[in-house]
């Protein structure tokens, strides 16, 4: 080859986690991680990215020198020492809206529950009437500065919901906002409609339904068709007092018919059947899962619909565990998400990372597993991400450590840890040096 984009040497470790074109690891698979690794200080592994952003090759050092003899390489990252892991991907966001609630952090540190503050026109009413008032451009200035964040802390790809709108144009905008973010390719995105996400103030859930399915997916659907907008997914809050499974069925059905995958919020505060309800609808991913039943992860494990586990919301919400490791045993695919929304602020998968291994008894590879190939699974696209593996998306990020590992155990510490990130080939963060 004559011009590649980048070239990485000298890597201690290079964490492929999968090896084989896999799409998703489950079971005891999620703990076995494909890795390459030198104890050889002269002679590491490097990495190289083709014009067109993808993985051409990871060898040998040396191995790598001879047959890019002659190679123009339009950048280089010399990996001495370091670790190189698949970029991380945040299976589950809000990121799109306006007006902070620190102040219901109060509320729920004295004990208010998620519910109570909501009941009390807080929680996601206070920020549907912020957002709502916001412009376009001032919400694409927030969610760029957070996407930019993210970035920071690893994540390559990340899901990005509606739902902070509850009515056509407001929907609208942010999707539009996510639309503009996506075109100036600040990190990889995969869109989801949640114009189900509550039921606004003045009106019944039926009303919202049917609001939905002949006001909002019909415009959507124009607008998707017409090349305006790309959404990916259709979302729902399937949560008593929210949407019921049957008008939750409804509103996916009505997506699924759109082109659109179903990603949904289940099973978080009650048990709902949600988990069996999306199995049979053959989900491409289910998030939350708090109360989830042994039927839910029986018909989870048989459709292969994911899991995305949320650490920080149980966490913040004083939640009980999900029930990781059974749904692991029983073979259900889980990855992870932050959640990251003004109800659960952290935008950080190392963080993450650590609070499923601590607090859900997740292993470091599982949750690794979990926030890459898995959590690429989640949002249909496993093919290309998740993994370092030649002919894949060469979105990776560089450890400033001997072992992988670090990005977890060093809590809070990515901003240390974290030497680069790359997306498709091109470095959009570099650890400055001291």
């Amino acid at each position: 080859m004559e011009n590649c984009k980048l070239l990485i040497t000298g890597l201690k470790q290079v964490v492929q986690v999968c090896k084989n074109g896999e799409r998703m690891l489950v079971g005891d698979a999620m703990n076995d991680v494909a890795m390459m690794q030198s104890d050889d200080g002269n002679c590491g592994y490097s990495i190289v990215v083709n014009s067109d952003g993808n993985i051409h090759d990871i060898d040998t050092d040396k191995n790598i020198s001879l047959k890019y003899n002659g190679t123009h390489f339009e950048k280089s990252i010399d990996g001495r020492g370091c670790c190189v892991i698949p970029g991380l991907v945040d299976a589950h966001t809000h990121p799109v809206w306006a007006g902070d609630r620190v102040h219901e952090f109060a509320m729920k540190l004295a004990g208010a529950s998620y519910m109570e503050v909501h009941q009390a026109g807080g929680g996601i009413h206070y920020t549907v009437e912020h957002t709502r008032a916001a412009s376009e451009n001032e919400l694409y200035q927030l969610l760029k500065q957070r996407l930019t964040s993210m970035v920071k802390r690893g994540t390559t790809l990340v899901e990005c919901k509606s739902g902070y709108g509850l009515d056509t144009e407001s929907e609208l905008k942010m999707l539009r906002v996510i639309n503009q973010a996506k075109k100036k390719n600040i990190i990889d995105i995969s869109t989801t409609y949640c114009g189900a996400h509550a039921v606004p103030k003045g009106s019944t859930s039926e009303e919202m339904v049917n609001d939905i399915i002949t006001n909002q997916l019909p415009k959507l659907k124009q607008e998707i068709y017409s090349g305006k907008l790309e959404v990916d997914n259709i979302d729902v809050f399937c949560e008593k007092g929210v949407f019921n499974p049957h008008q939750t069925r409804k509103i996916l059905e009505e997506g699924v018919k759109m082109g659109l995958m179903i990603n949904f919020h289940g099973d978080e505060l009650s048990d709902t059947g949600s988990a069996k309800l999306g199995a049979e609808l053959k989900a491409q991913a289910i998030s939350h899962l708090e109360e989830i039943s042994d039927e839910g992860i029986e018909e989870m494990s048989k459709s292969h619909s994911v899991a995305v586990i949320l650490p920080t919301t149980a966490y913040i919400l004083r939640l009980k565990a999900p029930p990781v490791r059974k749904m692991i045993k029983a073979g259900v695919p889980v990855a992870l998400g932050s959640d990251f929304n003004p109800n659960a602020y952290c935008m950080s998968m190392p963080v993450v990372m650590h609070l499923a291994c601590v607090n859900f008894h997740m292993t470091m590879p599982e949750a690794l597993t979990a926030s890459t190939i898995n959590a690429a699974a989640a949002l249909g696209v496993s093919d290309t991400h998740g993994s370092l593996e030649v002919g894949k998306k060469a979105n990776l990020v560089i450890i400033d450590a001997p072992r992988w590992e670090h990005l977890v155990y060093q809590f809070g510490c990515h901003d240390d840890v974290i030497k680069a990130v790359v997306l498709g080939g091109d470095i959009i963060h570099m650890k400055h040096s001291t």
